[in-house]
């Protein structure tokens, strides 16, 4: 037995069907959240894609996704987004309550200061800055030891009630964080339930602009998937959802996301309403009062979002002219999205050689980049420019493109 137990603990076997759930009752932990994807069953609990029922759910459920995440529990990074969870979370958060706060706390548990909410935002901003430079595979796993092994314990912790809500609000952009790497990362069941947590934990840190960029996240998600309608509804929820509370960057970016899903249906007079209200709230906006993790929606990054959509909807100059200002030249991943765009919209409009160019400008921005989202984009343009033919400009583009390890990615024959 003192055999079996040291090669599970160095990794060279798994606990058996019989020995497996006798290691789980002694850990107090299930087969999911120590990755023992080889007992049969599936954890339905941790699978479940609905919205907590309590700021207690949320903290429980929220711990054992970063442990199975962390152990690698194949059934939970391979789950697929649920539908109606979109909807449902949506209309549970606008008709909420006031925030909810734990009952019961653990008397042995650490205690927890605004000291410590400080530094889970300082280390939450430093993997943003990786995400934002190398993509969402690059420190993904990272984070989620992060969370599970240093900031679950304050969760579980003691605090005072003005502590416990400073602390539900940064940990649930610590968690948004993790679902938009997930999603980077295209384990899209992983990511919505990440979100799901967030919005729960943003709702009970009182954190009412918070919960709404986490429902627009959800829409990102959901344009990307396909589900165009539960897009647009995600957004408008979550406009309507902090109306009281609202910045006009918020707002803009908001309108943006339902833009980017009216788009992708084809209703060109709705899209273009849509941004036209997503320009004028940026325009009206001043930095007064905006929350700092907002910042980054400026000018390029609404003609990043215009550009998506003007190339959606096949209005191919508009999408070149907005792409082109969408450069910052500070967000790696923006730009590669930006001139992949710029390369679509080229080929829309008749000139393959330009997208050519500006492909391989992409893949050159995109050398460092660990990204699932930026392999799909490529793919997409792959699929486009196989439309053309092997013309001696595509050849000469496959040519220089083939040792691009993004690039080759893409190749699925």
């Amino acid at each position: 037995m003192k055999r079996r137990i040291a090669s599970w603990e160095n990794g060279h076997s798994l606990p058996d069907e019989f020995y497996g759930p006798l290691v789980c009752e002694a850990l107090g932990m299930s087969a999911a959240e120590l990755g023992l994807n080889h007992l049969t069953g599936r954890d339905a609990a941790l699978l479940d894609a609905s919205y907590p029922a309590s700021p207690e759910a949320a903290i429980s459920t929220v711990d054992k996704l970063w442990r199975a995440d962390l152990n690698g529990y194949e059934p939970l990074l391979l789950a697929e987004p649920s539908e109606p969870a979109w909807n449902e979370a949506s209309l549970r958060w606008l008709v909420a309550p006031q925030p909810s706060f734990p009952t019961t706390q653990k008397p042995d548990g650490v205690r927890v200061g605004l000291g410590d909410v400080d530094a889970i935002t300082a280390t939450s901003d430093m993997f943003a800055y990786l995400d934002d430079r190398f993509g969402g595979d690059h420190a993904r796993q990272s984070v989620i030891q992060y969370l599970s092994r240093d900031v679950a314990p304050m969760l579980h912790g003691q605090y005072t009630e003005a502590v416990g809500r400073a602390l539900f609000s940064t940990v649930a952009r610590s968690t948004l964080l993790a679902g938009w790497m997930s999603y980077d990362s295209c384990h899209h069941g992983l990511a919505q339930r990440y979100f799901l947590q967030a919005l729960r934990l943003a709702q009970d840190g009182n954190d009412r602009r918070l919960a709404g960029s986490i429902l627009s996240a959800m829409s990102h998600q959901a344009t990307f998937l396909g589900k165009y309608t539960e897009a647009a509804t995600l957004a408008r929820a979550a406009l309507m959802g902090i109306s009281a509370v609202a910045t006009p960057t918020l707002k803009a970016q908001f309108y943006a996301m339902e833009a980017r899903a009216l788009a992708r249906t084809g209703d060109v007079s709705e899209c273009e309403r849509a941004l036209a209200n997503a320009t004028r709230e940026l325009e009206r906006g001043s930095g007064d009062d905006e929350p700092e993790w907002i910042a980054y929606f400026d000018q390029a990054e609404l003609a990043a979002e215009a550009a998506h959509c003007f190339r959606d909807v096949k209005h191919a100059r508009q999408a070149v002219a907005h792409a082109e200002n969408a450069m910052s030249g500070s967000h790696v991943r923006s730009d590669f999205f930006a001139t992949m765009v710029l390369a679509d919209a080229h080929l829309q409009a008749g000139e393959p050689e330009e997208a050519c160019r500006v492909a391989l400008d992409a893949l050159d921005l995109g050398e460092q980049l660990k990204s699932a989202r930026c392999v799909a984009y490529l793919a997409e343009f792959r699929q486009h420019l196989a439309r053309i033919g092997e013309t001696p400009i595509v050849r000469d583009f496959y040519e220089q493109a083939a040792d691009n390890r993004l690039w080759m990615a893409t190749d699925v024959r």
